[in-house]
């Protein structure tokens, strides 16, 4: 009788077993489909594959934009600049040529009238990229100074024309020569120097005037 039940015993132990062992096969092939799928159930926090910052790095691509801008107005004051002083070399230039009795004065003056036009012309597309426009007419500064000239005659007029104009160019020859490294756009730093050149003969020749006529050139 003790010999059955022990008998019995054992194969209630052994079905027990059994039915433990089938109960947990199911979560042991998931485990194995899905390693770690335990820890994403209990809230581990998920790897993102977005790219980490590290140190000294910014994902902001706005990033050192007020320096670019900054150049890019640099360029834009610089053409600026250039057209008004053309525009005011074109109108000085046409009016040597109207009241100037020299004929060296009138030459200087149309030189300097088609030349500051060409320059025009050439800086035009440069103007248009960098939102620059022409002006149709000269500052309040140059017109005064032409309204100046309108009023005088003769070696008066010489004098005067060929200050203003060595002044304005001076300063214009500065700017050139400092726009061939300090330019930010390639295009502009590139007709930079082709035109500093030009600009410094054009003062070469103001001041060997301006000395036949004994015009003392306080600014150079």
């Amino acid at each position: 009788m003790n010999a059955t039940k022990t008998f019995q015993r054992a194969l209630l132990f052994s079905a027990t077993a059994v039915l433990g062992a089938a109960t947990a096969l199911p979560h042991l092939a998931s485990a194995q489909a899905n390693p770690g799928g335990g820890a994403m159930q209990q809230g581990a926090p998920s790897q993102s594959p977005q790219t980490q910052t590290q140190p000294g790095q910014s994902n902001d691509p706005n990033l050192g934009a007020p320096a670019t801008n900054t150049a890019s107005m640099a360029d834009q004051a610089f053409v600026s600049e250039i057209f008004e002083s053309d525009k005011a070399q074109v109108e000085l230039g046409q009016l040597a040529q109207q009241k100037s009795q020299s004929q060296d004065v009138k030459q200087l003056g149309q030189r300097m009238a088609d030349n500051r036009a060409k320059l025009d012309q050439q800086l035009k597309p440069l103007g248009d990229k960098l939102s620059v426009k022409m002006p149709d007419k000269p500052n309040k500064k140059a017109r005064e100074e032409i309204a100046k000239l309108e009023a005088l005659s003769g070696p008066e007029f010489d004098q005067e024309y060929l200050k203003a104009v060595a002044k304005d160019n001076a300063k214009d020859v500065k700017d050139f020569q400092a726009e061939t490294t300090s330019a930010s756009d390639p295009s502009l730093q590139q007709a930079a120097k082709a035109d500093a050149p030009v600009l410094a003969q054009h003062q070469k020749a103001v001041e060997q005037i301006a000395q036949s006529h004994n015009v003392e050139l306080s600014e150079k």
